[in-house]
Order: C-alpha cells, then structure tokens, then sequence
C-alpha cells in the first residue's frame, strides 16, 4: 500500500522493523546488572491464567524494565530529578531518518563513536532522526548480556554535534550512549538533551527530543534515508519499550 506521510511516499506494505523482542527466555538481552524478564500466568487461589492449564484466556504478568530488556525510548525524565514522561514528551511519531553505519574508535581501552565519524557519515544532511548501527554488526547483539562488558559508546562531542545539527531523535544499537562505568557523569545524555543541571531543568533543555537504545538493524538493510516511525507504549515513565519501523522512501516531495 503506497501512501504519503508528510512529504515522503512509502510502501506501508513493506515495514522493517529494527526493535528487539522483550521474551522470558535465555536470548533475552539484558543490561545494567537485572536478571531476564518475567512472564508468568496469574495465578488466584487454584485458577491459573493460561489455556494451556484449563483456563478460557491467557492472562500473563509481565516483569520486565525497558532501559535494560531490549529495545527502548526515552526523554530527559531518564536523567533529571523532576518527572517527565516520555508519554507527554513523544508527540510526532513519523521522521526522515539517516542511517549511518559506524566502526567505534579505540581510545584508550574504550571503543568510542567520535564526532568526526558521525561528522563524515551524516555528511552534510540534516535528518529529524540518526540511527547508528556499530560495527561488527553481529547477530549476538539480540541476545548478548552486556554487564560489566564496557560497551562501545558515543563521545560527548559527538553528541554535541548531533544537537546542534538539529537532530531530535538519536537511535543506537548499544544499551546506553553513555559508557557502562562513568560515575554518573552522562555527558552523552545530557549533551544531547541539552540538560546542563538535573535538579533545575534549563529552559533550552529540549523536551521533545529522545534517545531509543538497544535496536537491531539487520546487516542487508543498507545505510541511507528512510521515514522512521517511532512506536511507543503509553506509559507514564521516563522510558517505554518501543518498535521503530523504517519504510523506504519512494519519492520526496517538496
């Protein structure tokens, strides 16, 4: 089905997903140190939520925490004392987006995106939304347990240049932008966000801008343009889990 959103025709017959699905298994990915989610049937007195065991519908609790079990989105309530939902703060959910595909640097013992690589592979354009696949881009990354593993990460001055090309959506393929052991400093968070004290939200602090973790962008989707849509549960959280979808685009229309 070709359809027109915004400016751009795309096949909405053809969506690419680049989330990762929350399940209760051992594939499950995990950060930040939480054990596997948790999906289990309600159990009242001797009734017990799953057809399997008699019962008439499957009804399941779900345990789970969206910056450490798979793909999500989040605004600046993730870093800053005062409330701020990412279900008041993503209000558009449609984007022109560049995918870029970036080799971290090694700096020292760590491997950072530096802004002179987000500077060559954006060159020049000035997209709503960023999605960076790091490379090696291996398939382990939809089930790899990142704790204490000191992942890559985004350099400050790299997230400084993304703010300022105008870029309000930051997708990555790595449970945080900001390294695993920092002592809370997250320069990458707050760069982008523009959030200069935590405890007194700066007026140019930017309220709509989000930053969506732990995607995976399968190795034949190539790097380019695509409109992003950027799909979220409704929740009153500073983070939800979430289901990025890419659509070609056909045609642009100025």
């Amino acid at each position: 089905m070709i359809a027109r959103i915004n400016n751009f025709e795309v096949d909405l017959s053809k969506p690419i997903d680049i989330s990762i699905p929350l399940t209760n298994s051992d594939e499950n990915p995990i950060a930040w140190y939480i054990d596997k989610p948790e999906i289990n049937p309600v159990f009242v007195d001797d009734w017990v939520g799953s057809v399997e065991k008699g019962a008439s519908t499957n009804f399941n609790n779900i345990k789970f925490n969206p910056h450490g079990h798979g793909t999500h989105t989040e605004c600046l309530g993730h870093i800053t004392r005062d409330f701020y939902s990412i279900n008041q703060c993503l209000k558009k959910f449609f984007f022109l987006a560049e995918l870029v595909s970036i080799q971290p640097e090694l700096m020292g013992e760590d491997l950072v995106i530096s802004e002179g690589q987000i500077v060559n592979a954006l060159d020049g354009k000035s997209p709503e939304a960023i999605i960076i696949r790091t490379l090696p881009n291996t398939t382990d990354k939809l089930s790899r347990k990142y704790s204490n593993t000191n992942p890559p990460y985004l350099s400050e001055d790299a997230s400084v240049f993304i703010r300022e090309s105008g870029i309000k959506h930051l997708l990555i393929d790595l449970p945080s932008v900001d390294k695993e052991h920092d002592e809370g400093k997250l320069l990458a968070h707050k760069a982008f966000w523009n959030v200069k004290d935590v405890t007194n939200l700066n007026s140019d602090a930017r309220l709509e801008a989000t930053i969506t973790e732990m995607i995976f962008i399968a190795h034949e989707i190539s790097d380019g343009s695509y409109l992003l849509n950027l799909q979220i549960a409704s929740f009153e959280n500073d983070a939800s889990p979430s289901k990025p979808i890419l659509y070609d685009i056909l045609k642009i229309e100025i």
